[in-house]
């Protein structure tokens, strides 16, 4: 017996093709299905003349009472994050915090090296989220990215690469750079090294106002720099490259908190005392810094607050009606702990 017709031989009414259908017929999500039947940012012009074409094909038609109720708001804000830097965690646990607060709910996309940042991006559009915070490294600007920016808010945190339209909140690296030399100018200190963080924007910046703070303490014709990244083995090369030189220098400041650890690693093996040889200071004040076997002098960057400005960004756009993109900065400190000290005296 046919599958349209009855036990009593009635003809039964045809199946009403679903979103799901077309996800199936094209082979994608139904989350990407319905950003392009709403007309959302997120998926590129070819997945939408293929996702209209096999809509047409089936005869799906969108139900109007589910798009009525889609209209209604989520109040969800969408996180994409990187794991890989203690930092952006200590961001998200921040960001969560604000937007409770303001009774906005957090969706999270993590950035792994599994997918690209477009498709975590349209994961997070998919499930309705108003706006975008977007933390941790970021490749080149991408038209698609842009896009997004002018269908819904999208706030950067510490991100190297900006986005037209999209807000920005960040940090002012050359300023905490500076303080980390001034003080240690203050306690004596001439030969300071700094291992630097790669090709990452925030990175130069902390070189430039390394430069520029030696520059100013007229201690310019004893910078030095030796290339690094935001890993601990980047710190531990750095270590293995000075522990090979005729003589240490009396400070080091590195890029981040996990260049720092890979760096105390090595020379604590090698018998350095640190801070009576050597004293070294990190960048962020993440957990690391604060681990006692570690008990390391840091730059702060406040991620509560910055967490807080990125919310805060959401919501003058979302409930306040600002249109125009911002930027939010803060003025980093140091906590200093156990890993600095004043310059050695000659032995």
């Amino acid at each position: 017996m046919p599958d349209t017709e009855s036990a009593a031989g009635a003809v039964e009414p045809k199946r009403r093709p679903t979103m799901g259908d077309v996800a199936e017929r094209v082979g994608v999500s139904r989350q990407l299905v319905s950003l392009v039947m709403r007309d959302q940012a997120g998926p590129s012009d070819e997945t939408r003349r293929r996702v209209r074409e096999a809509a047409d094909e089936l005869g799906y038609r969108p139900h109007t009472a589910a798009q009525l109720l889609r209209r209604t708001r989520s109040r969800q804000i969408g996180v994409l994050f990187n794991m890989d830097q203690p930092h952006n965690v200590e961001l998200v646990e921040g960001i969560y915090a604000c937007a409770q607060d303001l009774g906005y709910g957090i969706a999270l996309s993590a950035n792994v090296p599994s997918r690209d940042e477009r498709q975590a991006i349209e994961e997070l559009l998919g499930l309705r989220s108003e706006a975008l915070i977007l933390t941790g490294p970021s490749p080149a600007p991408s038209p698609d990215l842009s896009r997004v920016a002018e269908q819904v808010p999208v706030v950067q945190v510490s991100r190297s690469a900006t986005v037209p339209g999209a807000d920005l909140v960040r940090s002012s690296e050359a300023p905490g750079m500076s303080r980390a030399i001034g003080y240690l100018a203050d306690l004596g200190h001439r030969d300071i090294v700094h291992v630097d963080g790669g090709a990452a924007l925030e990175a130069e910046e902390r070189r430039r106002g390394y430069r520029d703070a030696m520059r100013r303490h007229g201690l310019a014709d004893r910078a030095r720099e030796l290339p690094g990244a935001f890993t601990e083995e980047s710190g531990a090369r750095a270590a293995r490259e000075l522990l090979a030189q005729d003589v240490l220098p009396t400070a080091v400041v590195t890029a981040n908190d996990r260049c720092a650890r890979g760096l105390l690693e090595v020379f604590v093996r090698a018998g350095v005392r640190v801070p009576e040889d050597v004293s070294v200071i990190g960048y962020d004040d993440s957990r690391l810094a604060h681990l006692s076997f570690l008990d390391l002098t840091s730059v702060r960057q406040d991620s509560a607050q910055l967490a807080e400005l990125a919310v805060q960004a959401v919501t003058e756009r979302l409930d306040e009606g600002r249109t125009t993109a911002k930027e939010f900065a803060i003025t980093p400190t140091l906590t200093v702990r156990g890993t600095s000290g004043p310059v050695r005296t000659a032995q």
